[in-house]
């Protein structure tokens, strides 16, 4: 009988919510140097070398501090650092470097993880956990919804007056130059309070997940999908409905919990997502499985159809067309049988 991801309700202690906050296994050895830029873009060489100078002031802040009124030394504010760029052009790659480069304690994760993290332990708990921090570095910041944005703002205000530094990354939709862009501008003006500490650094290029590979492959039949799961040990093997409607069971802190572990997952009968709240648990499960580098294969739909083209047109059109992304990359990952 073969596993089923339904099957797993993983507990995430409250104390480990912070800890848990590293870059994701496949950015585990990544550095400034093994990240190689595109000759044709040389935004890229110049975003290194920014992040690099930006991982020595950190280290400067977190171990200086200035002498105050009669010579008493006062923590400086936190700097900031933000990567502007389309899908697929190495900002998380540069996030994890700078991760790697500064003191610890650090923490490392996206903005929908730290929003959870908020939700889960509570804001005066997150700033006290965090507070000692040489720096907080945000993936895939987000817009989308005004209260998440405030509630981060606050928290990056208080974290930046007790030296904490914070880097942030986001996705800039390509050629979407209208309604609905992110771009640097917008992040600077929804954190008013730390637009100020923020330098902004724009990162241009083509998606690398998608750089000379085909489109989103075919699906199996269902009788393929299970003769295929069977041949690896620890695989999961769920049926789409059954699986969605589990994830609406489960806070989206535990997600990483409930795929750790788990070579490869496959999925049967997919089709596009029902409504909202399904496909963005959806979103959050594919950065998790995206995050591990967990082979993905499916009958039924292709991958590139759980989105609908009325959510692909609406706000959260960034989380799904990452989500996309992700998911068409895992999709080509070879899976080893035994």
């Amino acid at each position: 009988m073969h596993a089923r991801l339904v099957d797993r309700s993983p507990m995430v202690p409250a104390d480990q919510l912070v800890a848990q906050m590293v870059p994701p296994a496949m950015f585990d050895e990544v550095s400034f140097a093994s990240y190689i830029p595109d000759p044709a873009e040389p935004s890229q060489t110049a975003a290194v070398q920014k992040a690099e100078e930006f991982a020595k002031k950190v280290a400067k802040i977190r171990d200086g501090g200035r002498r105050g009124l009669f010579g008493r030394k006062t923590q400086a504010a936190g700097a900031g650092l933000y990567l502007d760029g389309g899908f697929g052009v190495g900002k998380t790659h540069l996030l994890a470097s700078i991760f790697h480069s500064v003191p610890a304690p650090k923490a490392m994760g996206t903005f929908v993880e730290l929003t959870h993290v908020v939700g889960a332990l509570g804001f005066n708990k997150v700033v006290e956990e965090l507070s000692d921090h040489s720096v907080v570095c945000i993936d895939e910041f987000e817009l989308d919804d005004p209260g998440d944005t405030m509630l981060i703002s606050r928290l990056l205000s208080e974290l930046s007056a007790r030296g904490v530094s914070i880097v942030a990354t986001s996705n800039t939709l390509p050629g979407q130059l209208g309604e609905g862009r992110f771009a640097a501008q917008d992040f600077l003006r929804e954190i008013k309070k730390l637009g100020s500490i923020f330098e902004t650094i724009r990162v241009d290029g083509p998606d690398y997940r998608h750089r000379d590979l085909p489109p989103a492959p075919d699906p199996m039949t269902s009788a393929e999908l299970v003769e295929r799961a069977e041949c690896i040990p620890g695989a999961t093997l769920d049926n789409f409905d059954e699986l969605c409607k589990h994830l609406g069971t489960l806070h989206p802190s535990r997600y990483n919990k409930l795929v750790e572990g788990i070579p490869a997952v496959f999925l049967d009968e997919i089709h596009p997502a029902q409504d909202q709240s399904v496909a963005l648990r959806l979103v959050v499960l594919a950065d998790r499985l995206y995050d591990a580098g967990i082979p993905v294969a499916v009958s039924g739909a292709k991958l590139d159809s759980i989105f609908t083209p009325e959510m692909l047109a609406g706000g959260y059109r960034k989380k799904y067309l990452r989500a996309t992304s992700r998911l068409l990359a895992l999709s080509r990952f070879e899976v080893a049988a035994s």
